[in-house]
C-alpha cells in the first residue's frame, strides 16, 4: 500500500484555510463539519510542529571562527 505523500507546510496551511471558509460558509453537513474539524486539527498540528522546528533551527547561529563553526544562542532584543 502506497504511503500518503506528506504536504509541505504551505500546502497544510493552504488546505487548512480551505477548510476553515469551507466550515464557515454554514453550508456544510454536521458529518462534513466533524470530519473537517478532524482534518483541520491534524494539518494545524502539522502546521505547529514544522514552525517548531524552524524557530529551532533559528535559534542557533552559526558562524566561522578562524576556520572553525562556531554555534551560538541567537539572542533577540525584548525576549
Amino acid at each position: 500500500m502506497p504511503r500518503k505523500k506528506e504536504l509541505s507546510f504551505e500546502e497544510s496551511l493552504a488546505k487548512l484555510e480551505d477548510i476553515v471558509k469551507q466550515m464557515e460558509s454554514g453550508d456544510s453537513s454536521l458529518k462534513d463539519l466533524m470530519d473537517n474539524y478532524t482534518e483541520g486539527m491534524k494539518l494545524g498540528q502539522s502546521c505547529l510542529k514544522e514552525l517548531a522546528k524552524a524557530e529551532a533551527a533559528m535559534d542557533v547561529v552559526v558562524e566561522r571562527d578562524q576556520g572553525k563553526i562556531v554555534e551560538h544562542e541567537l539572542r533577540i532584543e525584548g525576549e
